[in-house]
């Protein structure tokens, strides 16, 4: 079957017997949906094919809501984590409400190309109609994409039946969920995952009013694991307004800079509720002291459980987390290679890169055993002080006499004095050294291509301040976190 970008999954199915189905409903989806999956939520929709157009309904805002949406979210983890699912959450209310959901058409970023549903037909003959009754229903309440198409998703069920709210040992779930006008919470929100969105979709059935996020950016970052790879701050902003207003657009989002472990939560005179997960909950307990040395009420804390990762080894942590993302990207490509027209095919080039004490000996002593050819840039810096290369003549032209040996050759430590903490003259260093080491890179790479190596790597700890990178294909950085390079020097 064809494969869409994005689509929408309408659920019709009561919400207590939508956990026990869609794992299967997921698996199915993701045949067909390869980015991004919207889903929207009516229980009891008629697809009669009649011409009667059913209209979108309110869902209370329950436990039993709060408990899909984990369920949801989670089971998106296991059986389709490449799949961005947004759960949409307008037309789910903690309180009455005389206006009929979607009165307007929702916007949404990533426009539907087919619409998808678990809604059981049971005549085939009807199944056109209410395929088109579908799409209609959809275009009422979304922006799609002008060709949307709607497929129905075959599946076997099991024969599960469906469980009232009046059956249930647990009556708590029927119970609505307490709303705040103001809502505060705050996390890194690095590699948005379904832990993420479980904690914001449930801060949005929170907040009445505001909600406000602080997104740790700074010094806050120092202690993460990996934060090399944390993304930009400006980048995961943007991905949570998306995923927000995607969401419920009738909510105000703030989305602050969070620079320190309290922020705007310690001062905002109109916050009511702070959202907290396990592992951050006595943050939240801090918080309150904090408020209450500033002469304001507590807030009230609402916890959220945290969501285990069952693809977790034994290296990575039980709960699924940015950490254990970041680990995943390592040995793998963060973009695709692009196309430069500027070197050969072949060999093809990976410009290695990294700090003192990263590893970049290791990785190239492994390379080597695999027959790379491995070229070792910061030799070639070296001969370039070499004289009677070009680079000699001008940093004596350049510096004097003073920081030669009685060998003629360059005094690299008393170079080194004459330029440090002075960085116009540092860089006039490079100035000179750079180049004249890229033309002998440029020359062992040719020399490789012609000795018939298909692969070279240069290593080369300035690659990327050098801005070497169009001499190479691709590149590689090695990382070792702060303290265990400290622990080892």
């Amino acid at each position: 079957m064809a494969m869409f970008r994005t689509g929408i999954l309408v659920l019709t199915a009561p919400i207590s017997l939508i956990p026990l189905r869609i794992a299967p409903v997921l698996a199915e989806t993701a045949k067909i949906v390869k980015d991004v999956l919207y889903v929207h939520l009516h229980p009891g929709l008629g697809l009669t094919g009649n011409y009667m157009q059913p209209n979108p309904v309110y869902i209370p805002a329950n436990h039993e809501v709060s408990q899909l949406l984990t369920n949801l979210y989670t089971k998106s983890s296991h059986v389709c984590s490449h799949l961005d699912i947004r759960v949409v959450l307008s037309n789910v209310k903690n309180h009455t409400s005389t206006q009929q959901p979607f009165s307007s058409v929702q916007m949404l970023s990533e426009p539907p190309e087919v619409v998808l549903t678990d809604y059981k037909i049971t005549d085939l003959n009807q199944s056109n109609l209410i395929m088109q009754c579908l799409e209609k229903y959809t275009l009422g309440c979304y922006t799609c994409k002008p060709s949307l198409r709607a497929v129905y998703l075959p599946y076997d069920i099991n024969g599960t039946e469906s469980i009232s709210c009046s059956d249930m040992e647990d009556s708590g779930l029927c119970e609505i969920i307490p709303s705040y006008n103001d809502v505060v919470l705050g996390g890194t929100f690095d590699r948005l995952h379904p832990a993420h969105k479980i904690l914001l979709s449930i801060s949005c059935l929170l907040t009445g009013k505001r909600l406000l996020i602080g997104v740790a950016d700074g010094e806050l970052l120092n202690r993460k694991v990996l934060k090399e790879l944390i993304e930009p701050y400006q980048e995961r902003v943007e991905k949570l307004r998306k995923f927000l207003l995607d969401v419920n657009p009738a909510v105000q989002y703030e989305l602050v800079p969070l620079r320190d472990p309290y922020g705007p939560a310690i001062t905002d005179v109109n916050l009511n509720c702070i959202v907290v997960s396990d592992e951050t909950q006595k943050g939240g307990e801090a918080v309150n002291r904090k408020r209450l040395e500033n002469a304001l009420p507590e807030l009230t804390i609402h916890k959220i459980g945290l969501i285990k990762d069952e693809h977790h080894t034994a290296d990575e942590e039980e709960k699924i987390s940015s950490s254990t993302l970041r680990k995943r990207l390592l040995g793998s490509l963060l973009l695709p290679p692009k196309n430069n027209p500027r070197i050969a095919p072949i060999p093809y080039v990976i410009g290695l890169t990294g700090c003192m004490g990263s590893g970049k000996t290791s990785v190239v002593q492994y390379l080597q055993k695999m027959g790379v050819t491995t070229i070792d840039a910061d030799q070639l810096g070296h001969e370039s002080y070499k004289p009677g290369r070009v680079a000699y003549q001008r940093i004596v032209q350049k510096f004097g006499q003073d920081i030669l040996l009685k060998d003629g050759t360059v005094d690299r430590n008393a170079l080194g004095k004459r330029v440090f903490g002075d960085i116009e003259e540092l860089k006039s260093v490079t100035d000179i050294v750079w180049p004249e080491t890229a033309i002998l890179v440029k020359q062992k790479i040719a020399d490789a291509g012609a000795e018939g190596k298909t692969v070279c790597v240069v290593d080369a700890a300035v690659l990327l301040e050098a801005g070497w990178i169009d001499m190479v294909h691709e590149v590689w950085v090695a990382l070792m976190p702060e303290e265990e390079v400290e622990g080892e020097s």
